[in-house]
């Protein structure tokens, strides 16, 4: 995706960036980064040497960012999940920035309101608190009440009925932080543009690229109707189940700038302390907690990418509350297939199998060596079996592979940046919990389950039932093509004019019939495999399609002449 901020960066603020880099001496951050001579130079006079560094380069670098605001700090939030590109010590020292701004003022907060709604905020509002619940970098929140008889407009969620139907909280943009962020963005762009040129391992990391992904991410955040989407989605997820419970999103309310959703009531998970002291079942929370992850990883293909303490809060009936929809992740079937395939081959010790999984994925050089691949991956996991299971953590498995992948030079996957974001938060809190927590425990059959699943008949023919409006498509136009053909060899004999199909022709009609017949014939294999078990199932959706067996076979037998023609 192209960048949305494409103008250079402003001057001053590209000055104050400059000069907070040279007060914390962030220079020495390039120390390890092989430049050419005169790109370091050319660093030195731009950044500055800066003043003596008396401290580690992690806190320089964390209390550089918070001194430059709050975009920068969700940029060092973001590369505190990235053990990948930055060095260990850095990460944890970023992992402690808070997303936390003084509020704007009550009179800005009701006067944003009431132009989103074009009325008085009293006609939808019995009352509002002026002191926020919480402030952060792009929004901040206020309780309110609805009027009598307006709580309907709210959409029911997942889980047990809330306490109230009309307490909710408005979520509102800050004033004048789109322009701040675009700003930003473009200094960002401008550094990490000069680091993929002149750095020797810049294509490798592609620092344009994590800059780029951060801007799709915190753009996102800035259309509110974005996050209330990602709430009902979520919540429509978990409807049937009664793990974790989503507040209701109020649509009729909910603008760019302002959303409103049911105000919930729990326990945050920043207070650890008093969830063990309401005499929660800890365990069983912890474990519903990896329950939450694989199900909407490899179930849903959709799952909250920013469950930290401050966003995931505790019940009274001891069930897991989500807010804060505005990072999600996703996964393609590819992505589940790699995942599972890797840590199934963790739990087997298999390393032939992760490495093959890598070689799939078409990440991976094709000169890459499969011995030398499958030996570093083993040098990195059979230290790891020395510990305990229960004592492993599945996010360190995940940081020390992508640590080890990387030097063989895969590129960097934004979803699964995110999902392993998303797995060290769970297990962290679970963990925090629970620390006899096992992940492994609930991980392998469920994974074991879900490739059983995956490869079963049953799966392959509803994935082709699913195709088959497309499938049916690209015969017809085949077909299509098939009859020109015969028109055009019909006119051209009639002239005297003879034509010879060569058996080594790429032309796309050929290919394409081709293609077409060896799908079916494949598929129709594995129907015939699983017939007596599907069949009625298989007949009744091609009836439901409207398609006609007759169809079948005539649309096979057109693109089987097709393809001996091809051959011929």
């Amino acid at each position: 995706m192209s960048s949305a901020v494409k103008a250079r960066p402003n001057i001053s603020r590209l000055l104050e960036v400059r000069s907070v880099f040279k007060r914390y001496a962030l220079l020495s951050l390039l120390d390890d980064v092989e430049l050419p001579r005169r790109i370091r130079f050319a660093a030195t006079l731009m950044l500055g040497k800066g003043g003596k560094a008396d401290e580690p380069r992690g806190p320089r670098l964390r209390k550089a960012l918070e001194e430059l605001g709050p975009v920068f700090v969700k940029l060092g939030q973001a590369l505190s999940t990235r053990p990948d590109l930055i060095p260990e010590d850095v990460a944890v020292e970023l992992a402690k920035l808070q997303d936390e701004v003084p509020p704007f003022e009550p009179d800005q907060a009701m006067a944003i309101i009431r132009q989103a709604y074009g009325t008085e905020l009293d006609s939808i509002f019995a009352s509002i608190d002026t002191e926020p619940l919480a402030s952060a970098s792009v929004a901040q929140v206020h309780a309110a009440t609805l009027q009598p008889g307006l709580a309907i407009a709210g959409q029911s969620r997942s889980g047990s009925e809330p306490q109230t139907h009309d307490n909710v909280v408005i979520k509102i943009l800050r004033p004048g932080i789109e322009k701040i962020v675009r700003s930003d963005l473009q200094v960002m762009h401008f550094f990490a543009g000069l680091l993929q040129k002149y750095w020797s391992r810049g294509r490798q990391f592609r620092p344009k690229e994590v800059v780029q992904e951060y801007e799709n991410t915190i753009l996102g955040e800035l259309d509110l109707r974005v996050e209330a989407a990602n709430g009902a989605r979520m919540g429509a997820n978990f409807e049937e189940q009664d793990i974790i419970y989503v507040p209701r999103i109020y649509w009729d309310y909910t603008q760019r700038n302002v959303l409103v959703m049911e105000r919930i009531y729990g326990t945050s998970m920043r207070n650890i302390d008093k969830v063990r002291a309401d005499g929660v079942d800890l365990e069983q929370l912890a474990a519903d907690g990896v329950s939450v992850f694989f199900k909407q990883a490899f179930e849903d293909n959709f799952f909250h990418a920013d469950m930290h303490s401050g966003n995931i809060f505790v019940s009274e009936e001891g069930k897991w509350i989500a807010i804060d929809f505005g990072i999600m992740g996703t996964l393609s079937d590819a992505d589940k297939h790699y995942l599972a395939e890797i840590l199934l081959g963790f739990f087997n010790r298999d390393y032939a199998r992760i490495t093959r999984a890598h070689f799939r994925s078409g990440w991976i050089p094709a000169d890459t060596s499969a011995a030398d691949f499958e030996l570093a991956v083993r040098l990195v996991c059979e230290p790891i079996f020395a510990k305990p299971l229960s004592e492993i953590s599945f996010g360190k498995v995940l940081m020390e592979l992508f640590q080890t992948v990387r030097r063989f030079e895969m590129p960097v996957q934004p979803q699964l940046v995110l999902l392993y974001k998303t797995l060290l938060n769970i297990e962290g809190l679970g963990r925090q919990l629970y620390p006899e927590l096992n992940l492994w425990d609930t991980a392998k059959p469920f994974l074991e389950k879900w490739m059983k699943q995956q490869l079963s008949p049953k799966a392959l023919i509803d994935s082709f039932v699913e195709q088959w409006p497309y499938i049916r498509q690209e015969l017809m136009i085949a077909a299509d093509q098939f009859r020109a053909k015969l028109n055009h060899t019909d006119d051209l004999s009639s002239t005297g004019v003879q034509q010879r199909t060569h058996s080594h022709s790429k032309k796309p009609w050929l290919w394409l019939g081709g293609s077409g017949v060896a799908l079916w014939f494949g598929q129709s294999f594995i129907a015939h495999q699983t017939l007596q078990t599907t069949g009625l199932n298989m007949l009744s959706t091609l009836f439901t399609l409207s398609v006609s067996p007759l169809e079948l076979i005539a649309y096979s037998a057109v693109l089987l002449s097709l393809w001996v023609l091809s051959r011929g």
